[in-house]
């Protein structure tokens, strides 16, 4: 929980003007004021019959009853009475005081605003998602309801820890549409030219003021700009330097495509150290965090024509599930590049396993390729030497066959004349077999040489040489 001070569900007391306590409203025994607002102030009350429970007790204002404000009161009473959602605040029951007044007792939400609380805990940009699709669903609900809020803003999001989670709640349906339904018996008029809501999140349909029906589309841009606000720490459009009337014209009359949200970062300056800190990370992983997906969804969702926009609140989520998910999201465009980039961030670990045993099985196969080709070369190189040894041996059976007495009919011929004779061949007939040349010149040099004929030998090995040298290297 923050060490910030809780508000109540409808803002903080005013702290210069202290209204007078009632003892009781009803059944509720008054105890302090939670929050006041232009129509109404809210009490903390507490009940003991039927049940003892404590309430936040909203009654309209004295001499603020009049008719329009009495139907808007009852209109709000209305759209909580037919919600029931774990993340909008819910009513309890209602009544009217003795003079007269509409009042109504609702859950005590004790909490901080939206934004106060995701700083104050440093939430990191995933934690600042879950707890803004809760909104988002909390929205749908009032959308399913037949209720538009019109005044969604991080000050109507208040949030406080629940049975050790973090838990979101809206409020204040105090502007709230009704879509297919009546919430109050009584005339809600909107006058025309008459803006309603906060200008800083407001649709531009909404800010228009010409009459156009406003539907729940207008809900959906205004999470778009409390999620902006939520990841940068600022607004897309800064209202401190003109006047409301100027933000909403602005507002109204912008035609341009907004930057996206990350690069926005970079003109915060040394405020996005700041900013970045609060999220527990730094400015780049920041900016690299809301780059692409976030940047495509908040645009979708603030598109000015909202027929561009998510049609519902809990298609926004659905999309801002996805992103945390690692699966595409429908406000990019689906490449077959970007899919893939999201298939590899979803499944991690299986492709850099996957990666691995493929990895290990190139190497296996260049490796039992190589030994292949070792094994291969070795093999010819073998068959290569048997047969060169045998044509080596066949050359020099041929070689001493002329000594045989019977085809010589008994002349005697020498050693020496038959390695003559077989040295003229070798170096004459044989210049189209390298190989078989060398491996016979290099026999008959060390034939040679073991008569004691070195002059002989010499030349024998040194053509034995050369040959080798040149085609054999």
């Amino acid at each position: 929980m923050s060490e910030q001070n809780p508000t109540s569900s409808f803002g903080s007391p005013d702290r210069d003007v202290v209204p007078s306590l009632p003892h009781h409203i009803g059944k509720y025994r008054i105890l302090q004021v939670l929050g006041e607002g232009g129509m109404g102030i809210v009490y903390e009350a507490e009940q003991t019959d039927p049940v003892q429970r404590r309430v936040a007790l909203k009654v309209i204002k004295l001499g603020m009853d009049t008719k329009q404000v009495v139907a808007r009161f009852e209109a709000e009473r209305q759209a909580l009475a037919v919600m029931d959602h774990p993340n909008i605040a819910k009513v309890l029951d209602a009544g009217v005081t003795s003079d007269g007044r509409p009042y109504f007792a609702m859950q005590v939400v004790r909490g901080v605003r939206l934004t106060d609380y995701c700083d104050g805990n440093k939430l990191s940009i995933f934690q600042r998602i879950e707890l803004f699709i809760s909104v988002c669903e909390a929205v749908q609900h009032a959308h399913q309801k037949g209720v538009i809020h019109r005044d969604i803003k991080p000050s109507n999001v208040l949030v406080g820890d629940q049975d050790g989670k973090s838990t979101a709640k809206i409020i204040d349906f105090g502007i709230a549409k009704a879509v297919g339904r009546r919430l109050t018996e009584r005339t809600l008029v909107t006058e025309y030219g008459t803006s309603i809501g906060t200008p800083e999140y407001m649709s531009p349909e909404q800010a228009e003021m010409s009459g156009l029906d406003v539907d729940t589309r207008t809900d959906i841009y205004s999470l778009g700009v409390v999620l902006y606000e939520l990841l940068l720490g600022r607004l897309p459009m800064d209202a401190d330097r003109m006047s409301a009337g100027e933000f909403l014209r602005k507002l109204v009359l912008q035609d341009a495509p907004q930057l996206t949200p990350s690069t926005q970062i970079a003109g915060l300056g040394d405020y996005a150290d700041v900013i970045s800190s609060l999220r527990g990370t730094d400015t780049q992983s920041l900016r690299r965090a809301i780059r692409g997906d976030l940047d495509a969804i908040i645009i979708k969702a603030m598109e000015k024509d909202r027929n561009r926009r998510y049609q519902t609140a809990s298609g926004l989520a659905l999309d801002l599930r996805r992103h945390l998910a690692n699966e595409p999201v429908v406000a990019r465009a689906p490449s077959a590049a970007y899919r893939f980039h999201k298939f590899v961030r979803r499944n991690r670990a299986a492709v850099v396993g996957a990666g691995i045993v493929m990895t290990s099985i190139l190497i296996g196969f260049a490796a039992t390729a190589a030994a292949l080709g070792r094994a291969t070369r070795a093999e010819a190189a073998a068959e290569r030497e048997a047969s060169a040894a045998q044509q080596v041996t066949d050359y020099l059976v041929d070689l001493f066959a002329v000594a045989d007495p019977t085809s010589t009919l008994g002349d005697t011929i020498s050693v020496r004349a038959i390695l003559d004779r077989g040295a003229r061949e070798i170096s004459d007939e044989l210049t189209g077999q390298p190989f078989i040349q060398a491996r016979l010149l290099s026999a008959m040099g060390t034939v040679y040489q073991s008569l004691g004929l070195f002059v002989q030998s010499e030349s024998m090995l040194r053509q034995a040489l050369a040959v080798r040298e040149r085609e054999l290297d």
